[in-house]
């Protein structure tokens, strides 16, 4: 991951040099002590990250725990976006001193210095991100939403009219650190008391140990029709080195295991049918299927057994499965449960507006979609992964009644 940033401490200097002209045009009348505090303070937090970064990269890259490197990511964040959203501003006004200065250039007029009203509103302007990604990373990781959904179909069996499923998604538990927090999130969704509890993958970021210390509590997660799981792309252990094969098969064996053993029933292309009043529905889970990820999971084995014409309910972790494969199915899916996208963790959520960059990669990256009578919802996560927060996208507990259309 650090890799990756030694390439950009280039830029990250120069913009750091080049929005410092700003806070020194905002900070020239204060005393002196004062001006130099700030200035000292500025550079001291960018220089404390950088150096961080390269002792991570080039000496001890096993020093922090995932968890811990995470929150590094958040400070590296907090330090570049809010620069890099101010940063057209600043390059307008120095278009517009350049200009003036070329105007008059034959007059002899120096060239104009900073306004410092505008180096006021850049850094106004600038904390906005910066107020906004603290709050991400101090409470909004952990600031747990229910989204509730009620859906209406002609063909589901009457008895189960009413019923509730509440979905959580990518858990990501190596990413915590706060275990009050949690079991707030885990006591939430059991609050629900819906009537099945599905999870839909990734459990943790690459190795089964990472849940060692939080099994207990996701052990609490109940209802009354049971709780299944799927897996996601990160629970393979695909992203992290292993010693042997045997060793990576070891691991994602003892996962499945301690799933087992938190009284999660972990579908693996196959299908269970839920049986209500000497009625059913089936509960399809499909291990992980994506377009640009890995695909362990089989459609075709998972539904093979599944009656024609009955009420289906397909849990695969990658929404971009539902594009390619789901709807295609010669047996409808009337509902399909996916995560994988945590609405990547950053955008803007109001009343009428939604917006996430996640949104130019994924046709579905939060809430609720359909096409015609086929519906998928796309969870934005439990957890978080890389930046050690969220900002505007908040980890979600989904709850969805299911009701029998009256014609």
């Amino acid at each position: 991951m650090f890799s990756r940033i030694l390439f950009i401490i280039p830029i990250w200097l120069i913009l750091d040099f080049y929005f410092f002209q700003s806070l020194k045009s905002v900070t020239q009348n204060l005393s002196s002590a004062t001006r130099n505090g700030v200035h000292w303070a500025y550079w001291l937090f960018d220089l404390v990250l950088i150096l961080i970064v390269l002792f991570l990269i080039f000496i001890n890259p096993k020093l922090l725990p995932a968890k811990y490197i995470f929150v590094l990511v958040g400070f590296v964040l907090l330090s570049l976006v809010p620069k890099l959203l101010v940063l057209p501003f600043l390059l307008l006004e120095d278009i517009t001193r350049l200009g003036s200065y070329a105007w008059n250039f034959k007059n002899n007029i120096p060239y104009p210095e900073r306004r410092k009203f505008i180096g006021q509103i850049i850094l106004g302007v600038s904390a906005v991100p910066f107020l906004a990604i603290i709050y991400g990373m101090s409470r909004g990781k952990y600031q747990y939403k229910v989204h509730h959904h009620t859906l209406y179909f002609e063909d589901l069996p009457e008895a189960f009219d009413n019923f509730t499923i509440t979905q959580l998604s990518d858990i990501h538990c190596g990413s915590f650190t706060d275990h009050a927090s949690v079991k707030r999130g885990i006591e939430l969704a059991n609050e629900q008391k819906s009537d099945l509890l599905v999870f839909t993958g990734d459990l943790v970021n690459n190795e089964s140990i990472e849940l060692d210390e939080w099994q207990s509590l996701f052990a609490r997660l109940n209802a009354p029709f049971g709780v299944y799981s799927i897996l996601g792309n990160h629970d393979y252990g695909d992203y992290t080195e292993w010693s042997s094969p045997d060793a990576k098969a070891a691991n994602l064996n003892r996962l499945k295991t301690m799933q087992k053993e938190m009284g999660f029933r972990l579908l693996l292309d196959e299908h269970v049918k839920l049986e209500k009043n000497g009625q059913f529905i089936n509960l399809v889970g499909v291990q992980n299927w994506g377009k640009n990820f890995a695909r362990y999971g089989n459609l075709e084995k998972a539904m093979a057994t599944v009656d024609r014409d009955s009420f289906t309910v397909v849990l695969s972790h990658d929404p971009t499965h539902w594009e390619a494969e789901i709807l295609r199915h010669p047996m409808p899916v009337h509902l399909t449960l996916a995560g994988h996208t945590h609405g990547m963790q950053f955008g803007i959520e109001i009343p009428g507006f939604r917006w996430s960059a996640v949104k130019y990669i994924y046709n579905q990256w939060a809430g609720l979609y359909n096409k015609g009578k086929q519906y998928i919802n796309v969870n934005r996560g439990f957890g978080f992964i890389g930046f050690s927060g969220r900002v505007g996208i908040w980890p979600e507990i989904s709850v969805i009644t299911l009701k029998k259309r009256t014609v």
